[in-house]
């Protein structure tokens, strides 16, 4: 048996069990990847995916040091990373529940911090066969929601886009979406669910694509996901009222019925590059990007808005 030789013999051992441990739990979030690059983990709503990494790539072109990693699969899956601390940024299209502030608390000792970095307006999406070009908010509580008493195109008045088919095709998010929490609470109500038989996608583009594929499917989404081969329609909060479309003056007047923040959170207050990174999207380049990617940005101005709709049509 080898004898150990004083205190200082079992140095080595300790030192290659801690390395060995560290190389098991892998990267920490905000420590620097290979190459000395900082690498900024950044998880969670798919409505702000295609704005993160429009942010991402510009923000590393400037600083090429830095590694920003996009990843979507939803509000809840974002808010997920943070709490088991494998996201230094969790994107949210929604706020982040007591519960969640706790879980993350406890897990990470650290209180989620939140951002505010635009809004977005959520548009209700058609196929362009549809002769639909309004509805109130009381209309779509009864397509979506539970014993909805609209199940036809013909119960609002309309002919079957396809000239066939009447009933509506209901396209959803899953419920790990913060765009399916905000539709729900927005549109539901805090206390009514969705109705059985819809189509739930995993993003939001997906439901943009699905609708304009199906002539007789309706869908709501975030604005800037918008295309030529779907149509967002105008809402009006009741029958009477002026309907108007999901545009950036509109939603930046108020006017717009159905419309949300956007939120990044952090574990604590950010520092380093990170804390550089959430300045730098706080700052008029980084705004600017949030207008060019079709949403609203938080200096409530910018040279580009989207191109479908007038701010109201009586």
């Amino acid at each position: 048996m080898m004898k150990m030789k004083g205190p200082f013999s079992l140095l080595p051992l300790l030192l290659a069990l801690l390395l060995a441990a560290g190389c098991l739990r892998g990267r920490q979030p905000g420590q620097r990847g290979t190459g000395q690059k900082q690498v900024i983990q950044n998880s969670g709503s798919d409505t702000m995916v295609n704005l993160a990494q429009a942010w991402a790539e510009e923000y590393v072109r400037i600083k090429p040091a830095v590694s920003v990693e996009v990843s979507g699969g939803g509000s809840g899956t974002g808010i997920a990373s943070l709490i088991n601390g494998t996201a230094d940024i969790a994107n949210c299209s929604r706020e982040m529940t007591f519960a969640e502030r706790e879980r993350a608390l406890q897990n990470t000792g650290k209180d989620p911090v939140e951002h505010l970095v635009g809004y977005d307006a959520l548009a209700i999406f058609v196929n362009l066969q549809n002769p639909l070009h309004e509805i109130t908010l009381e209309d779509l509580a009864e397509i979506y929601g539970e014993r909805g008493r609209i199940e036809r195109w013909s119960d609002l008045g309309v002919q079957p886009p396809d000239g066939k088919r009447d009933k509506i095709i209901i396209i959803s998010r899953q419920s790990n979406s913060g765009t399916y929490e905000y539709f729900r609470e927005a549109v539901l109500g805090k206390t009514r669910d969705f109705r059985l038989g819809t189509i739930d996608m995993h993003g939001s583009k997906d439901v943009v694509e699905l609708v304009a594929r199906t002539p007789g499917a309706i869908g709501y989404s975030g604005m800037g996901y918008a295309t030529d081969r779907v149509r967002m329609l105008r809402i009006a909060r009741k029958h009477g009222e002026t309907a108007y479309a999901p545009t950036v003056p509109n939603t930046q007047k108020g006017i717009y019925p159905v419309a949300r923040p956007l939120f990044m959170y952090t574990l604590g207050e950010p520092e380093g590059e990170l804390r550089d990174y959430l300045e730098w999207i706080h700052s008029p380049e980084g705004q600017d990007l949030v207008v060019r990617s079709g949403y609203v940005s938080l200096s409530r101005t910018g040279s580009h808005a989207p191109a479908q709709g007038e701010e109201h049509q009586p």
